[in-house]
């Protein structure tokens, strides 16, 4: 149980899409729950370090339009990931660096002008109701809180104390690197420091696969097109995957798969041809084959890809 929060974070316009995410709820697939959590995992995790969190501690994830909300007490925050215009109660402030958001002013990030989805964190960190350890919104399953509104309140974290990932009597161990906090992970006023290099948005996004486990439903030269042809980042992508548009991939076996569990970062191919690489609200099994699988590290980019960003396939 939480405690009664002290203040709380005012949603003023929700933007295309804003979501409150941390690091995620792994562990759970066995149960037909999915990870979730921050696309841009490595923005996120930035941008909490710049206010003083612990790297999982909850955060707004924008996609596109960015969002302004407005609290009631004063907090420091960031405004990374994505690059876009950021304001407080109309005045130009630094993107990617703290700043001070006195009680009741409103803090906009504007639409993005490189990438996709700009991260919010406030000092103290977000802490709506968890859920199975996590407070990310899972927009699959409908876990977590649900995608925010104008009118929303989000409960802010005190900012004096931790405030990252949710203790849970699930699967983690105590072993889970995102349970264990020392001194330099607790809240407190932001460091001293000069400019931050947050990654940019790729003009080319190059994902490396490793084959399998379903590769062997393909015939040899679709898996030469999987890992030679251009392929563009479709705009029906999401948080559950990002689709392609490019050349079909061929099928030596035409059964029905029955089916599986999927990871995320897998590659499946429904029967339109097009890969689809399955990000952090992937459904935990899947009917159609696996062609392969991108590691974690490497959708960081995924995430940031806007429609029409080129897209490669390359062998790990």
């Amino acid at each position: 149980m939480t405690s009664t929060p002290a203040a709380y974070l005012h949603v003023v316009r929700s933007g295309a899409l804003t979501t409150v995410q941390d690091a995620g709820r792994p562990g759970w697939a066995h149960l037909g729950v999915g990870r979730s959590g921050a696309l841009d995992a490595p923005a996120a995790r930035l941008a909490n370090r710049l206010v003083g969190n612990p790297p999982g501690a909850a955060v707004l994830e924008t996609t596109l339009t960015g969002c302004a909300v407005r609290p009631d007490r004063p907090v420091v925050a960031v405004v990374g990931g994505a690059g876009c215009p950021v304001r407080v109660d109309g005045r130009p402030v630094a993107w990617g660096e703290p700043v001070r958001v006195p009680a009741g002013a409103v803090l906009e990030a504007g639409p993005a002008v490189t990438g996709l989805r700009s991260y919010l964190a406030f000092a103290g960190g977000l802490e709506p109701d968890a859920v199975l350890g996590s407070r990310s919104a899972d927009l699959l399953s409908g876990l977590g809180p649900a995608p925010l509104g104008a009118g929303d309140t989000v409960p802010l974290g005190d900012p004096a104390k931790p405030s990252g990932r949710v203790e849970s009597s699930g699967p983690a161990g105590p072993s889970d690197p995102a349970k264990r906090r020392g001194p330099a992970e607790r809240c407190g006023p932001p460091a001293a420091a000069g400019p931050v290099p947050w990654p940019g948005a790729p003009v080319e996004l190059v994902l490396p696969v490793h084959l399998g486990p379903r590769h062997d439903w393909f015939t040899a030269p679709a898996l030469r097109t999987l890992l030679t042809a251009d392929y563009r980042v479709s705009p029906h992508s999401n948080r559950i995957g990002l689709r392609t548009e490019g050349p079909a991939l061929e099928r030596s076996r035409t059964e029905e798969l029955p089916s599986e569990g999927v990871v995320l970062g897998a590659i499946q191919v429904p029967p339109d041809g097009r890969p689809v690489v399955f990000l952090h609200d992937h459904p935990t099994t899947g009917g159609y084959p696996v062609v392969g699988v991108v590691a974690e590290r490497a959708l960081a980019g995924a995430a940031q890809a806007v429609p029409g960003t080129r897209l490669r396939f390359v062998r790990a």
